[in-house]
């Protein structure tokens, strides 16, 4: 029996990102009616979701709790985009996500209990207490102002707009901000060597 391992590199990109490019992709390339492409671009990122929950367990004998729960939320709102012919579903997707997990993290600091820590364990190693609570902190308030941004870039904007900001906007803020966390981490105990931009989850 393989022993669990936690995905990095280009396996962790394709995981993480892999869904994200099918969405992107699939919105402006599929060969139908300019009105279907964001339903069969759903569609597709349905199938990759799953693909990618399936590829992370065979290959790493787990799926992280991040990416489980980002997979139940694409099924349940992209099945409910699809089944009702509605993309509001699927454009506020994003929101709830951020919105739950911004909640879980400051629920987690206000408990004593900074959440991160479990989920990213190894992949910060030596990081001190001060240094996981500084960076749930940091990042609970980053996904509270990512849930704002995408509502406010649904709500003002084309479906195609939109899609195009997931993938050039909301993909370059999250690495961005996970660089900008690394000056604060080494000064907290992470190996140098170790210290690497990984974003905590999924982009949404």
């Amino acid at each position: 029996m393989t022993d669990k391992t936690e995905p990095s590199g280009g396996s962790r990109l394709l995981i993480d990102l892999g869904p994200l490019l099918v969405f992107f992709l699939t919105n402006y390339l599929a060969p139908v009616p300019d009105v279907l492409r964001i339903f069969v671009a759903t569609g597709a990122f349905m199938a990759a979701m799953i693909a990618a929950m399936i590829y992370s367990q065979l290959r790493f004998r787990r799926i992280s709790p991040l990416l489980l729960f980002s997979g139940f939320m694409v099924i349940v709102l992209g099945g409910l985009t699809i089944w009702l012919r509605n993309e509001t579903f699927i454009k506020m997707k994003p929101t709830v996500y951020y919105l739950l997990v911004s909640g879980l993290l400051a629920f987690g600091l206000a408990t004593g209990r900074p959440l991160l820590k479990a989920v990213l364990g190894s992949t910060y190693p030596g990081l001190d207490d001060a240094g996981w609570t500084k960076l749930t902190r940091n990042w609970a308030l980053f996904f509270a102002f990512m849930a704002l941004l995408n509502e406010a870039v649904w709500r003002n904007s084309s479906t195609d707009f939109w899609v195009g900001f997931k993938l050039w906007g909301a993909i370059p803020l999250t690495f961005l901000f996970a660089a900008a966390n690394v000056p604060m981490l080494l000064r907290h105990g992470l190996a140098r060597d170790e210290a690497q931009p990984a974003e905590p989850g999924p982009v949404e």
